[in-house]
């Protein structure tokens, strides 16, 4: 006959068993839930096709710079807009643009980096298209890795994350600029290290 210890004992284990397939039923919907979005495509953005004009009255300036300036100004402006966030993001613009951050994926932190390839549009804006992903050991699509760095950082209006088209549109025309100040990319040529930039400056 059992005593009532072996009851308690055997009780205990029932419950420790439950609990145990209980976690691992959730880890594997977590897991299915995750794989199932990130496999999914995400909804299209929209890009804007405003283009800024000069009118007769503004001041037009070209600007050339070298990548490593360009790179200090671009960093000098996400500081501003992304002091709210405690993810860091950093830019490094050399042969290519290369974007680093962090990723959390069930609570691990693992470090990344994106290399893109800036394309200038008619309308001066830029279309950073990604030509490869780094995410440490992990192979995980770039598409993926856009839509949890697009959801984890609050990025400002010109900024826009395009997972599904696997880039990120630089919306020159939305950058605030003080005394209503414009700016358009005209020419962007990393290998040989030359940026030229068009500066519109409104005089009424």
């Amino acid at each position: 006959m059992e005593t009532d210890l072996d009851v308690k004992e055997w009780t205990m284990v029932n419950k420790w068993k439950v609990a145990f397939f209980l976690l691992i039923g959730t880890i594997i919907i977590l897991v299915a839930i995750f794989i199932f979005w990130a496999a999914s495509p995400g909804e299209d953005v929209q890009i804007g096709r405003e283009s800024i004009t000069a009118q007769p009255t503004d001041s037009v300036l070209l600007v050339e710079t070298t990548a490593e300036d360009f790179e200090k100004i671009v960093l000098k402006f996400l500081e501003n807009e992304l002091k709210s966030t405690s993810l860091p993001v950093d830019i490094v613009v050399g042969d290519a643009i290369i974007l680093k951050s962090e990723l959390t994926v069930f609570g691990v932190t693992v470090p990344f980096s994106m290399e893109f390839d800036p394309i200038v549009n008619e309308d001066g804006n830029v279309q950073l298209k990604q030509t490869s992903v780094n995410v440490g050991k992990l192979n995980i699509p770039p598409v993926t890795v856009l839509k949890l760095m697009n959801d984890a950082v609050e990025f400002p209006q010109w900024i826009v994350v395009r997972p599904n088209e696997e880039e990120i549109f630089v919306d020159l025309s939305n950058l605030s600029l003080p005394s209503g100040a414009h700016i358009k990319a005209k020419e962007i040529d990393l290998e040989n290290n030359y940026i030229l930039l068009e500066v519109i400056v409104p005089n009424k």
